[in-house]
């Protein structure tokens, strides 16, 4: 195990869009850099985010374009005016937009053109050589994309979908201006991000990041790499992912990706899913691995089903991946998303790479004293959360259990005298857990209305923003408190 992962650490769940700030949503901008500084005075060590990809529509961070690039909405506009490619006006009329993208960068890349150093000119053509193993074909999917109305690539013009030869030349060649454009975009999120993480690591903050087992359907992935995936001949899924009925879902969860062709993984040495780990490892210092699960076996559903009541489990390589990630990689730390239906090979896998699962509170006392969430349980080698972002947040669910639920709590916790939300964050800091972890909005005590996601819907998600009115000194410091008493600094 990584030795990151090897000490007692606390860390707080907040995604960048959910930092205040004065665009459309959070941004890499001063306020990122806040949240680090606000982190390192409470003595937290870990800044756990969502995935950083560039979404779709429905904003979901696990639903996006490229399994690779940063999502340009993050990206600050005052960094670009600092930088003299953007003027101040051009950020004006960007904020009244929708965040960086209402431009496409068109302008900030102008400006880089034309008056930027020949440091920074050498360093974007330096970046663009780095990251062609997906930049190149990202590049184009997006610029095609654009061309045609934002469809999914199985929607375009047959030429294109089926990637002719001539046809991809001819469009490179046409779409030079927007492909250099959108290279120019990726740069920009990743200088502004390493800049972040270079701030943090030196503050003494590891950033936590999330990587999404499948990939969307309409991305680039699947657009140039359609052997890896379970398509037919025309493209088109037979198969889709999700998880069968469970605790978020009696009718389960269709998300509707497509499921790996492992055959033709493995006989490649994994060699995408090794490059995309390259990706993540650049990004982030701690990677949890989502729906751990279908590395061991995933849940298949037949495309033309409208739930997910009707798949079967298909069995995956994932001793094989992961070890392709470790002769790769070496040791790296990564934590493993083991909640739902867990068998004894999905743990027998997660143990044989030494991976911490994952605890989460509020799924302790629905049963006996044998459940795995219970504190009393765990063993070091594990993360704790009150709640994750699919979660309500701790004090909006337990508004709506019931009262022997809520006594069952009390009792367990030794009859606190501390409201129970609380008494639940002070129970996941005291754990044995090497790391404990706690949604900002548990931090803030606030109710449902501020939760994060629904699992299974597809409104109003992913929109959370708190203000720092929200955080009152005596909850910084009460909080800082826990983090100092349980030796989590």
């Amino acid at each position: 195990m990584n030795d990151i992962l090897n000490k007692r650490r606390a860390g707080i769940l907040l995604h960048i869009t959910s930092l205040p700030g004065a665009g459309p949503q959070g941004d890499l901008g001063q306020e990122a850099f806040n949240f680090v500084k606000f982190l390192h005075d409470t003595g937290v060590s870990v800044w756990q985010v969502l995935p950083l990809g560039m979404t779709h529509a429905d904003n979901s961070p696990y639903q996006c374009l490229s399994a690779h690039a940063g999502n340009p909405v993050l990206i600050n506009m005052d960094w670009l005016v600092k930088q003299g490619w953007l003027q101040h006006s051009d950020k004006r009329e960007v904020y009244a937009g929708n965040g960086a993208t209402a431009c496409h960068m068109t302008k900030a890349y102008s400006g880089f053109l034309e008056r930027a150093e020949q440091k920074d000119k050498d360093d974007f053509e330096r970046f663009c050589q780095a990251k062609a193993f997906w930049l190149d074909d990202f590049a184009l999917f997006l610029a095609l994309r654009l061309e045609f109305n934002q469809q999914c690539w199985n929607q375009w013009p047959e030429h294109f979908k089926e990637r002719d030869e001539k046809a991809i030349k001819e469009a490179r060649r046409r779409l030079k201006t927007q492909i250099e454009c959108i290279k120019f975009e990726q740069y920009v999120f990743f200088r502004q991000w390493l800049e972040l993480k270079a701030y943090a690591n030196r503050h003494g903050v590891f950033l936590f990041g999330d990587i999404p087992i499948f990939v969307s359907y309409d991305s680039a992935d699947v657009w140039a790499h359609r052997d890896i995936f379970k398509l037919d001949q025309s493209g088109e899924m037979s198969v889709v992912t999700g998880v069968p009925p469970d605790y978020f879902s009696e009718t389960g969860q269709r998300w509707g990706n497509p499921h790996y062709n492992w055959d033709h993984l493995i006989k490649t040495g994994f060699h995408w899913w090794v490059d995309r780990m390259k990706t993540q490892l650049e990004l982030f210092d701690i990677i949890r691995i989502d729906h751990f699960r279908g590395l061991e076996a995933a849940w298949e559903i037949p495309a033309n089903e409208e739930t997910a009541q009707n798949g079967a489990w298909v069995k995956a390589p994932g001793k094989a991946l992961l070890n392709a990630i470790k002769v790769e990689h070496g040791s790296i730390p990564l934590v493993a998303e083991d909640l739902g239906i867990i068998t004894p090979e999905v743990e027998e896998l997660r143990d044989e790479f030494d991976l911490p699962g994952m605890k989460i509170l509020q799924f302790a006392f629905g049963d006996g004293p044998d459940n795995p969430y219970l504190p009393d349980n765990y063993e070091k080698n594990c993360v704790v959360y009150t709640g994750t972002h699919d979660n309500d947040t701790t004090l909006g669910w337990l508004q709506g259990i019931g009262n022997n639920e809520k006594s069952h709590i009390y009792d367990y916790l030794g009859s606190p005298a501390m409201p129970l939300h609380c008494a639940l964050i002070h129970a996941a800091l005291a754990s044995v857990a090497n790391l404990a972890v706690i949604p900002m909005q548990d931090i803030l005590e606030l109710g449902s209305e501020h939760r994060m996601n629904i699992p299974g819907t597809m409104e109003g998600n992913w929109r959370w923003r708190f203000q720092w009115d929200q955080l009152s000194h005596e909850r910084a410091g009460r909080f800082a408190y826990l983090v100092g008493l349980f030796n989590r600094k």
